[in-house]
C-alpha cells in the first residue's frame, strides 16, 4: 500500500513529536480516515522527505512521531517561471495543478487586455489561497518536495518588464521558430502563455520589446490551459528531466 504523502507548513526536526498542521490533520483523519500506528510521509518544503508515525488521534488534531528525515531531490534542472493569463473557471485550476506536475517553479497569473476575469482585491486573495492549496495538492501527489511559488497577479506589461536572465518565450501561430530550434544549453526559462482571446497586437508588440522571443509548437493552436501543458512538457524534455530517469 502507497504511503501517503503530506505537506506540514513548519519545518521539521529528526527525531521529534508534533502536532500536524490544520490542513494537514483534516486530509489524514476525515479524507484518509487513517489510524492510530499507521505512517505518513512527510514534506516542508525544504527539499526533505520524512517518514512519521501516527501515535494519537482525536477530533480536531493528529499527533505523529517524525524519524530522521532525508534529501529526495526531484526538482528539474530547468528553472521555469510561468506567465499565465488568467483563465476562466476550472482551467485556470488546471493549469496550475498540470504546470507544476511537470515542474514549474513559480507561477504569476495575469491581467491582460482580452482577460475577461474581473476580481476584487478581496476575491483575488483568495484566488490565491485557493491556487497555492492546488500547488500543494499538486506537489503531495507528484512527489515533489519544494513548494513552488504562486505569486500575487499583476499586469501582463509590469510582468515583461521584470528583469532577470532568463531565456524569454512566447508562443506564437505566426512565429517562424520552432521550440526544438531553441539553443541547445538552457537553464532558465520565462514561459508566457495568453488568455483564451490571445494577445493583442499591442501586447504582442510590447513582449518583444522587452525580450520576448515568439515560437510556435506546430501546425495547430491550443487553448490556453492545454498551450500551457504542451509548451512546458516540451521545454522539460529538451533542457529538463522529462525522460532521463
Amino acid at each position: 500500500m502507497r504511503i501517503p504523502r503530506i505537506y506540514h507548513s513548519t519545518l521539521l526536526s529528526d527525531h521529534s513529536e508534533i502536532v500536524l498542521n490544520d490542513d494537514a490533520a483534516k486530509h489524514v483523519s476525515l479524507v484518509l480516515r487513517m489510524k492510530k500506528g499507521q505512517w505518513l510521509h512527510l514534506f516542508d518544503g525544504s527539499n526533505r522527505l520524512f517518514t512519521a508515525e501516527i501515535i494519537r488521534l482525536d477530533k480536531k488534531k493528529v499527533f505523529v512521531r517524525v524519524d530522521a528525515g532525508c534529501v529526495e531531490d526531484r526538482e528539474s534542472p530547468l528553472h521555469l517561471h510561468l506567465g499565465q493569463v488568467i483563465s476562466r473557471g476550472e482551467r485556470m485550476e488546471f493549469t496550475i495543478q498540470k504546470s507544476i506536475e511537470l515542474g514549474v517553479n513559480v507561477l504569476t497569473p495575469l491581467f491582460s487586455e482580452r482577460c475577461s476575469i474581473k476580481l476584487s482585491e478581496e476575491r483575488l486573495e483568495k484566488k490565491n489561497q485557493q491556487w497555492r492549496k492546488i500547488a500543494i495538492a499538486a506537489c503531495e501527489q507528484c512527489g515533489r518536495n519544494i513548494i513552488p511559488e504562486i505569486r500575487a497577479a499583476m499586469s501582463l506589461s509590469d510582468w515583461c518588464q521584470q528583469q532577470d536572465d532568463s531565456l524569454k518565450l512566447t508562443l506564437d501561430p505566426q512565429a517562424k521558430k520552432q521550440i526544438n530550434t531553441l539553443p541547445l544549453s538552457v537553464d532558465k526559462v520565462r514561459l508566457l502563455i495568453g488568455s483564451e482571446g490571445g494577445l493583442s497586437a499591442d501586447e504582442i508588440d510590447m513582449t518583444f520589446n522587452n525580450g520576448f522571443e515568439g515560437i510556435r509548437m506546430g501546425p495547430r493552436i491550443f487553448r490556453t490551459e492545454t498551450a500551457a501543458i504542451a509548451a512546458i512538457t516540451a521545454l522539460q524534455l529538451q533542457f529538463g528531466d522529462l525522460g532521463r530517469g
